[in-house]
């Protein structure tokens, strides 16, 4: 009852708050930087599986920060990530950096940010639950889960945790 009236206060005035989807969780784990924990990760699917980007869908990476960190410098590793992954060109890392700036915020200790790839292949973002927009181009979507969830990634123990992989 409580998570019900929750959600009906969420969705509540304008209806512009919209909680992440209910996913059933596959694997989460911590990464860290040298000393510094910087989030904690959590991926969640509709049956609790992850097999690839086509089959596991809905599928939810949700990140909850361990320390401030500025949207650019957000930005900025994400696009690192693109060009050492080396999966997109570099036209499509300046065209989805354009698009995460109107989308993400200066993250404090605490906040979460969650993206969803949709059955239809598009990335919806929350902030703290609520929805702030989609990345609608559909090469987005494995670009970014790639950087957590392609074996090359820089985070392999983090790759496994979320995979649950042995």
């Amino acid at each position: 009852m409580h998570k019900l009236l929750s959600s009906v206060f969420a969705l509540g005035f304008a209806g512009m708050v919209a909680a992440t989807p209910d996913l059933t969780t596959v694997g989460e784990g911590s990464h860290r930087y040298l000393f510094w924990q910087l989030y904690d990760a959590r991926l969640a699917s509709a049956d609790g599986t992850f097999r690839d980007y086509q089959q596991s869908r809905p599928l939810l990476l949700e990140l909850t920060y361990k320390r401030d960190i500025s949207k650019q410098e957000f930005i900025e590793a994400t696009v690192e990530q693109w060009q050492r992954l080396d999966n997109s060109t570099a036209q499509q890392h300046q065209q989805w950096a354009e698009r995460l700036k109107v989308l993400w915020r200066d993250v404090k200790e605490g906040d979460r940010l969650a993206a969803v790839l949709t059955e239809q292949g598009q990335v919806q973002f929350y902030f703290n639950d609520t929805d702030i927009g989609v990345v609608e181009d559909k090469a987005f979507a494995s670009a970014f889960f790639d950087i957590w969830l392609h074996p090359d990634t820089m985070a392999p123990k983090l790759r496994r945790q979320l995979i649950a992989a042995e």
